[in-house]
């Protein structure tokens, strides 16, 4: 079977998608498949070399401290141009038996490739265009499952610049969590206490296009929960040494305490995956996700958000589930593989 595996591309978490694919590749290629690992914005190395036999970057599985230059990548693309695929790209996953997305953000998670693909009709791993577009939108999913019954904060969505500043620090309610509408890997999230950090935190969230979920803040354990093939898998509780779980504490080894299964009483656990797999089934998502969750003392889940291309890199959470469900990486690879044919057979 030929698989590119396809990374990089042009968003924020770029050097996450990069690090996710290099391990899948190397997964891959372990058990034997013919991989190719495939940066879909910068494209393919040359025109006469063998994208399946060429070697995987050294320390390409490590995630920089900082979010990655973007306006500098562009730049440095030799052809130009707005196009998110690179040169031979299409090409390529055309050729190939599937493309396993190791994409994360705007550039992969919105549900554009998916549509492309399934115009261009070639199999890719995950969930469908339509799936995809709706969970990367924090507020379009939180008003999909909000009346299903699940907890989630509180909540309003805004759109404002630099002027709008004022008459926010003035109106919303502290402490809140502000976070821009459609990015993941926590890329632009602040957690505001007081006036001034609110501040802060919408500044940054301008870097971001001034499109933000002001959420209401609730206090709990950080618990999330992956799904592979419409099953819950056990959850796994995130405790940042300092801060929150943020871009640094998420993908730098150390900097949170990863616990899985998470330490918590068996009803808990069925709230979750049971919280974890409406949300799924509501907004069509197929294969596998993450949905991340606060629980606060009481035992309730507080629904956060769902990612459809969860990471795949050395410390992310989906694969120590999995783990802990007795399935290795490079099974889980497979598996997703599989399971993501099926869909595509079946029209999803």
């Amino acid at each position: 079977m030929k698989i590119v595996v396809l990374a990089g591309g042009l968003s924020p978490e770029r050097d996450v998608s990069l690090s996710s694919g290099t391990k899948i590749c190397q997964a891959l290629r372990d058990r034997g498949y013919r991989a190719a690992l495939v940066d879909m914005y910068l494209g393919l190395a040359g025109p006469n070399r063998d994208p399946f036999a060429e070697p995987l970057p050294e320390q390409g599985a490590q995630v920089a401290r900082q979010e990655p230059d973007l306006e500098r990548l562009k730049a440095s693309r030799a052809q130009g141009g707005d196009g998110l695929f690179g040169p031979g790209v299409l090409a390529l996953c055309q050729s190939a038996d599937v493309v396993f997305l190791a994409l994360h953000g705007t550039c992969g998670e919105d549900g554009r490739v998916q549509a492309a693909f399934d115009l261009l009709g070639v199999p890719y791993t995950g969930s469908g265009y339509l799936g995809s577009a709706i969970a990367l939108d924090k507020d379009l999913t939180k008003r999909l499952v909000a009346p299903l019954g699940i907890a989630t904060p509180q909540w309003e969505t805004v759109r404002y610049g630099q002027g709008d500043i004022p008459g926010l620090l003035d109106r919303l309610e502290l402490p809140c969590v502000v976070k821009p509408v459609g990015s993941g890997s926590s890329i632009g999230v602040s957690i505001a206490h007081d006036r001034a950090e609110l501040e802060r935190a919408l500044e940054l969230g301008l870097t971001q296009g001034g499109h933000c979920v002001i959420e209401q803040y609730v206090a709990g354990r950080e618990i999330q929960v992956g799904i592979l093939e419409d099953a819950a898998l056990p959850s796994i509780e995130i405790i940042p040494k300092e801060g929150f779980y943020n871009y640094e504490n998420k993908y730098q080894p150390g900097a949170a305490q990863e616990i899985c299964p998470a330490p918590i009483p068996p009803e808990w656990e069925k709230r979750l995956g049971d919280a974890a797999l409406t949300v799924f089934r509501a907004l069509g998502l197929c294969v596998y996700s993450r949905a991340d969750f606060i629980v606060t003392q009481d035992g309730t889940p507080w629904f956060l958000e769902i990612n459809t291309l969860p990471g795949m890199t050395p410390t992310s959470l989906v694969p120590q589930e999995a783990q802990a469900a007795g399935v290795d990486y490079a099974t889980l690879c497979e598996r997703i593989i599989q399971a993501s044919l099926e869909a595509r057979r079946a029209g999803r």
